[in-house]
């Protein structure tokens, strides 16, 4: 029998980068996750080491960081920065927080990876764009988290449309429903104070679709006309950090929402394609419904992430024979090849293993990551020309 020693076989000449997670409560866990896996089932030219996650609940982050493997806890994310052993910063905080760390991380000439949206607002995420900007000319990458790019039948479908398959782009339908706050007994959290998250479902969730169109489609939104809506205007008081589950603290006392609870609004593409956007918190019986459908002169294609591993796609000239439904999990599918055999399907948390697995690889290779600050720039003047337009009466407004 021979022993070897793993130590001894490790590759000498893959480096490696210790990240920083600022935060640990459900997106926390969730890019743990995806730190954790990226060098088990890929091989970037840059591999992780969990070096240290920061929380103000010391408590709570040295749960995380025992769950997940990291290897230190700080209270202030400010020791962080000051750190030799950590190359990137990873935020998981409440909006409210992203332009001050992700700045400071990026002047202390770390690499930030930062949850969506950007900002809580467009004068933030200016400030952030151009901080990056300013660190990427000394090398210093930076990314905004809209994970859901990186599920594989999401990328096959932005293939598609690059490949001209759907030909001229007409009509864009796309929606993001939950009903996690349909129940008007459930709390209060920092998910529903403006001040905190800057909106409610519309920067949220609707971030994400407005992403998600903008990343298939290649092209930009230029205006759009909107409704927001607040059904539930007070809430019992007492949350959980996550903002998703919480219990009252059976006060009884109410305090205000501060944020919308849906957001509807019509909008038009750069290339001319009318499209329609939906985004609610109480869209009932809807846990986690990301639905986009895009018809074209040529084709069609159409996505439902609770059913994320299958794109129902139309192309060809027989447009009789409806929407063939493609299981997207051969080994030449984005991302696919390095998981499960054909059919062996994936979930929520692999689209955080491939968004490590490009962040490190974008470092290693001095390439600049996507998204980048600047397109999430782009949605946050989106997500401020909707709150504008909704304001009015549901005028057109253009996006700057």
């Amino acid at each position: 029998m021979t022993r070897t020693d793993l130590a001894d076989t490790d590759p000498q000449d893959t480096p490696t980068l210790g990240v920083a997670m600022i935060g640990y409560a459900f997106m926390g866990r969730a890019h743990s996750h995806g730190w954790r896996n990226a060098r088990s089932f890929f091989s970037p030219p840059a591999l992780p080491r969990l070096t240290v996650v920061a929380g103000r609940n010391e408590v709570g982050a040295l749960d995380t960081a025992r769950r997940f493997g990291w290897e230190s806890v700080e209270t202030d994310w400010r020791e962080v920065l000051r750190r030799d052993d950590v190359q990137i910063v990873d935020v998981c905080t409440p909006g409210n927080t992203h332009a001050e760390i992700a700045i400071a991380a990026l002047e202390a000439g770390k690499h930030v990876l930062c949850e969506k949206p950007l900002a809580n607002s467009v004068a933030e995420a200016e400030a952030m764009a151009a901080a990056a900007e300013k660190a990427a000319a000394n090398g210093v990458r930076s990314m905004v988290g809209f994970t859901y790019r990186r599920v594989p039948a999401i990328a096959y479908a932005r293939q598609l449309v690059a490949e001209g398959a759907l030909g001229q782009l007409r009509h864009v339908r796309a929606q993001y429903l939950q009903d996690w706050l349909v129940d008007e007994t459930v709390p209060l959290s920092w998910r529903l104070d403006k001040d905190l998250a800057g909106s409610g479902a519309l920067g949220d969730i609707g971030a994400h679709i407005i992403d998600l169109v903008q990343f298939i489609t290649g092209e930009h939104l230029t205006g759009v006309s909107a409704l927001t809506e607040t059904f539930v205007k007070e809430r019992p008081t007492g949350a959980s950090s996550s903002g998703l589950t919480a219990s009252s603290d059976d006060s009884g006392e109410l305090g205000p929402v501060t944020v919308d609870d849906a957001a509807i609004f019509l909008s038009r593409l750069t290339g001319g394609a009318l499209a329609t956007f939906e985004a609610t918190r109480f869209a009932t019986g809807r846990k986690n419904a990301i639905r986009i459908e895009i018809n074209g002169s040529t084709g069609s294609l159409a996505f439902d992430f609770e059913d994320m591993n299958v794109l129902h796609v139309l192309t060809g000239e027989d447009l009789s024979a409806g929407f063939t439904r493609v299981l997207v999990t051969e080994p030449g599918h984005p991302y696919i090849a390095a998981w499960w055999p054909a059919g062996h399907i994936l979930g929520y948390e692999h689209g955080f293993t491939h968004q490590a697995v490009d962040f490190l690889t974008d470092i290693a290779n001095g390439t600049d990551p996507r998204p980048s600050f600047s397109d999430g720039l782009q949605v946050q003047r989106v997500l401020a020309a909707v709150e504008a337009s909704a304001a009015a009466n549901a005028a057109w407004t253009p996006i700057g």
